[in-house]
């Protein structure tokens, strides 16, 4: 892979991650632009492994409040009168990453496969822009992160399943059934960072051995791809949670359904094929 493109799409993957419009529905719709092999292995690993440059800006933005949880937890392992909120909120974390860990080893057939689609992209993005809609237009938003429970963990941990379907969006997901638990919008939003950070992670060195196989690829694509993620990520961390202390996410919808409508017609004239 041309180190241009490894940086168009660090850019693309950095922008996207977060935000509830699919990174790995924009990741397939550039790679296809980019006249990239969407269904190569090797491609598909370089999709996930650019991610770790996400989750390493999550990592460093929400840095004290990890070490605060981390550091509650292990306390708490040990001595029952230190559990606490972050105790539990550690065990949330936890409970709420193994659905997409079962299911993202389970079905990777179809996800590295059939869901690789623009077809899939296409409608993905304009059916859940629905439920986004929905999910602020039908909550109380009445809750906040302290009031977070482990049933809340496991529905919105199964919501990222939801996600390994392009064009869903992992934070679309996550951000949208955490409002229909009535959690407010900035509280949603931290926990779907949250919970992204080990998800995210294990599927980035999981696909590195995919990403490095056969000369689709190399080395140096990866590393200044995730690079160049880790820097638009940050930034795009900082501005989305200041967005949504004010705003719906039904702010992306409208450019979610332009997208989608907009590849389907592409699709339909044959202007781009689907794989």
């Amino acid at each position: 892979m041309e180190v241009w493109k490894a940086v168009v799409l660090g850019v693309v993957e950095g922008l996207t991650e977060f935000l509830p419009v699919s990174s790995t529905g924009h990741l397939t719709i550039t790679e296809k632009l980019l006249d990239l092999k969407v269904d190569d292995p090797s491609v598909t690993g370089f999709t996930a492994v650019i991610q770790v440059g996400a989750i390493i800006a999550a990592i460093i933005y929400f840095f004290r409040d990890i070490v605060r949880i981390v550091g509650g937890f292990a306390k708490g392992l040990v001595n029952r009168e230190a559990r606490g909120f972050d105790y539990r909120f550690g065990w949330y974390v936890i409970l709420g990453s193994l659905p997409i860990g079962v299911l993202g080893l389970g079905a990777k057939h179809l996800i590295v496969g059939p869901l690789r689609s623009l077809w899939v992209v296409a409608t993905a993005l304009i059916v859940w822009s629905a439920v986004m809609v929905f999910a602020e237009r039908a909550t109380t938003q009445s809750r906040s992160e302290k009031e977070v429970n482990w049933r809340d963990a496991l529905i919105i941990g199964l919501a990222q399943c939801i996600a390994l379907i392009p064009g869903v969006s992992r934070s679309g997901a996550t951000i949208s059934v955490g409002l229909l638990r009535d959690l407010d919008r900035v509280t949603a939003t931290r926990l779907s960072f949250f919970l992204g950070i080990p998800a995210l992670a294990a599927a980035g060195l999981y696909e590195l051995k995919d990403a490095l196989k056969g000369d689709s690829v190399g080395v140096p694509a990866l590393v200044v791809g995730t690079a160049v993620s880790f820097v638009v990520a940050y930034a795009s961390i900082a501005w989305l949670l200041r967005f949504v202390v004010r705003h719906s996410i039904v702010t992306f919808v409208w450019y979610r359904v332009l997208v989608g409508v907009a590849l389907l017609v592409a699709l339909a004239t044959a202007a781009i094929s689907a794989r």
